[in-house]
Parts: C-alpha cells; sequence; structure tokens
C-alpha cells in the first residue's frame, strides 16, 4: 500500500475545510430562519392581543392622534366617492377582487382612509357600490396600521386606478390629500357591499411549528456531520 503524498494529503484537507464550510453556512442558514420564525410569532401574538382588546372595547370617537392597532372607533362626516381606490385582494373564498378605500373627511376637518370590503372585479367603478353620496354619515370600525409592502407586490397603477399596496406617497399624488398610517376597517353586518372584512382572532399562526422544522433541520446536519466525522 502506497504513502498519501502531500499534494494528496493537501487536497483531502481542503475537501475537508470546504466540507466545514459547507456545513457551517448551512446551520447557520436555518437558525437565522428559525430565530426569525420566533419573531414573527412574537408579532403575531401582539397582533392577536390586539385584536382581543379591539373587539372587545367599546367605540370612541376617532381622531388623527389615536394610534392605536386594532383599535374600534367611531366618527361622522363624508365619504369622498370621487377618489376611492381599489386595492387587489382575495375574498374569503380566494376569488379576486378589489378592496374599496375611500377618503372621509370627518366633522372635525380630519381626513382619513376608509376600507369599506371587498366587491368583485365587475364592481369596479360602479355608482351601486356607493350609498348617500354627499350626505354625512356615521361610521364604526377598527383602526389598522399601514404596514409597507414587501419587494414582491406590483407598483400601484395610478392611472387605471389598480392598486396593490396603501402607498400614502402614491395616495397623496392621486387624491391631493394627506393622510396617517392608519385605515379605519368599516364595521357594519348590515351592509354587503362592499362586503366589510370581518376582524377575528382567528388569524394564521404557524410561525412556532417553522421554527421548529428550521431547528430541527440544522441539527439534522450536525448529527449528520459528526456521523461522517466519525466514519472518517
Amino acid at each position: 500500500m502506497q504513502p498519501f503524498t502531500f499534494g494528496e494529503v493537501n487536497l483531502k484537507l481542503k475537501k475537508a475545510f470546504l466540507f466545514q464550510l459547507f456545513v457551517i453556512f448551512f446551520i447557520t442558514i436555518f437558525c437565522a430562519l428559525g430565530t426569525w420564525q420566533l419573531y414573527r410569532l412574537q408579532w403575531k401574538l401582539e397582533i392577536i392581543n390586539e385584536i382581543t382588546i379591539g373587539l372587545k372595547s367599546r367605540p370612541v370617537e376617532y381622531s388623527n392622534l389615536i394610534k392605536k392597532n386594532y383599535y374600534r372607533v367611531n366618527a361622522k362626516g363624508k365619504f369622498n366617492f370621487d377618489q376611492q381606490i381599489y386595492l387587489y385582494s382575495l375574498n374569503d373564498s380566494g376569488k379576486p377582487g378589489y378592496d374599496v378605500i375611500t377618503p372621509f373627511k370627518t366633522d372635525k376637518n380630519e381626513n382619513v382612509l376608509i376600507n369599506r370590503g371587498w366587491i368583485s372585479k365587475e364592481l369596479k367603478g360602479s355608482p351601486t357600490i356607493n350609498s348617500q353620496k354627499g350626505a354625512e354619515q356615521k361610521i364604526v370600525g377598527f383602526l389598522r396600521k399601514i404596514y409597507k409592502p414587501n419587494m414582491f407586490k406590483p407598483a400601484n397603477d395610478i392611472v387605471d386606478n389598480v392598486w396593490f399596496s396603501i402607498n400614502l406617497e402614491d395616495i397623496r399624488e392621486f387624491t391631493g390629500k394627506q393622510f396617517n398610517e392608519f385605515v379605519i376597517f368599516l364595521e357594519d353586518g348590515q351592509v354587503k357591499t362592499p362586503l366589510p372584512k370581518k376582524i377575528s382572532v382567528d388569524v394564521p399562526n404557524n410561525h412556532l411549528k417553522y421554527a421548529i422544522t428550521w431547528y430541527a433541520i440544522s441539527i439534522s446536519i450536525i448529527f449528520y456531520y459528526l456521523y461522517f466525522r466519525r466514519k472518517k
């Protein structure tokens, strides 16, 4: 049996080093993914807690100074149906359509966006979705914070009034008005068109399961690596 040459030993050491880097890299990635899911879990639990508190609360008079997520509010004022936007959305059955987002001026002269609910695509621009045009109305709903869209969201089509995210700069360009970072989701069981979004604590929360999965993959890689080292 011939002894290993220096070149062969050096090659084996390089392969072993590269394999270790490979293992460390993927363990780091999967652990990072698991940790990120734990952060998402904490965020989701906070959201559920906010919804629970909001559902039990009595509505208070709306003000632009209120900055509480899922806070139940009421307001008197007028809708501006001429400047409402159509936000692409799926209903509970997965059918594509639009959330109707309508500017609302309160009797305190404050501007706020109202998510009036979902409509099917063929109702976009139809006057039948707008009732009591020009009349003062009283609304009740939940404040929801506007979050920045992820990078995969398409850009808003302001010309054709088809939106994929609530971008306050785009809305200011479209309406000529400035709005704060909250939308009121209309709460009205009598209205069917647009159909108001149902606020519920039954929100998807699988982040703990995902975190366990990523950590389990990391542990599996470690055990495989130790087994490989022992065999060699």
